[in-house]
């Protein structure tokens, strides 16, 4: 499982930067190819440079790949029955399975966070997360006040995004209607909603020329929960992804349920998909890797 954009954290990947030549290499050429010092971005901020869509969605997309990279190395990837990501993270999990070369991923998180970016500053959008309710409830809300499903994360936890004034709107509604947890979000803008249609429209252009072949092992897409393989799919499945909610609970109970995985191994940084992962079943045995230190045992 690979992490999207809310996981980074400033100081991520250093000791895998500093122990890997391997790894040390990813960065260097990240940062030939993106124009500015991707390595100094991750390890030492500030936050607030860190967290600009345009600069998180490069550096989780080269810290997954890293640590990827080493437990492959390790040779401990024999038994990998399917791959997944949350949002970003699928292309991450697309690279990582060889649907991608690593500098075409970075190419595709590149240009996929500064159209994101762009969105984001052209509109006024925010989102919220709701916990404990049904998706039947939060659907109903969501229909009153025009506003989107953007996660569904795992039972009882719901994000929906939108244009600010309507996601406030809905937030002081749901309370009123007794939904006791509903927490607006610090986010730069309405993911995974209408309001990013400018970013969707250019990154369906931009891909049109990146090479896509079919993975080595199944990869799940956040947009049906369900795995894809042909080139196109890919595509038009990434293209989508941008406006369309993420399924995350889905894409996990498929991997259970059809591509038979017992155990789930989360790579990136904070925890968080093990976290909804024990939340979803908690019986799922699950491991987190984000540093150096994790590969010992």
């Amino acid at each position: 499982m690979f992490s999207g954009q809310g996981a980074q954290t400033v100081g991520m990947g250093r000791s895998l930067y500093e122990n890997s030549p391997l790894v040390r290499g990813f960065y260097q050429q990240a940062g030939e190819i993106l124009g500015w010092d991707l390595a100094k971005a991750s390890f030492e901020g500030p936050e607030e440079f860190l967290t600009l869509t345009k600069v998180c969605q490069p550096a989780l997309y080269v810290h997954g790949y890293g640590m990827f990279s080493l437990l492959r190395e390790d040779n401990r990837l024999v038994q990998v029955k399917a791959m997944l990501g949350l949002s970003l993270g699928e292309i991450t999990a697309l690279a990582a399975a060889g649907a991608l070369d690593f500098v075409n991923g970075l190419r595709v998180v590149a240009e996929r966070g500064r159209l994101m970016q762009e969105a984001c500053d052209q509109t006024r959008g925010t989102m919220a997360s709701i916990i404990g309710e049904s998706r039947e409830t939060v659907s109903e809300l969501c229909r009153e006040f025009d506003i989107e499903l953007a996660n569904l994360n795992c039972p009882g936890q719901i994000v929906v995004s939108g244009a600010t004034e309507k996601v406030n709107a809905a937030v002081e509604a749901a309370k009123a209607k007794g939904m006791r947890r509903v927490i607006p979000l610090k986010v730069a803008g309405a993911y995974h909603s209408r309001l990013m249609e400018p970013a969707r429209a250019a990154f369906a252009e931009f891909l049109e020329s990146i090479p896509f072949k079919a993975p080595t092992v199944p990869v799940l897409t956040n947009t049906t929960g369900r795995t894809f393989a042909d080139p196109t799919a890919i595509r038009e499945a990434l293209v989508r992804q941008v406006v369309s909610p993420v399924l995350w609970e889905d894409c996990m109970q498929t991997a259970v349920r059809e591509c038979g995985v017992t155990h789930f191994w989360e790579i990136g940084p904070g925890g968080v998909l093990a976290g909804l992962a024990r939340r979803i079943n908690k019986e799922w045995p699950c491991r987190s890797f984000a540093e150096y230190g994790d590969l010992d045992g």
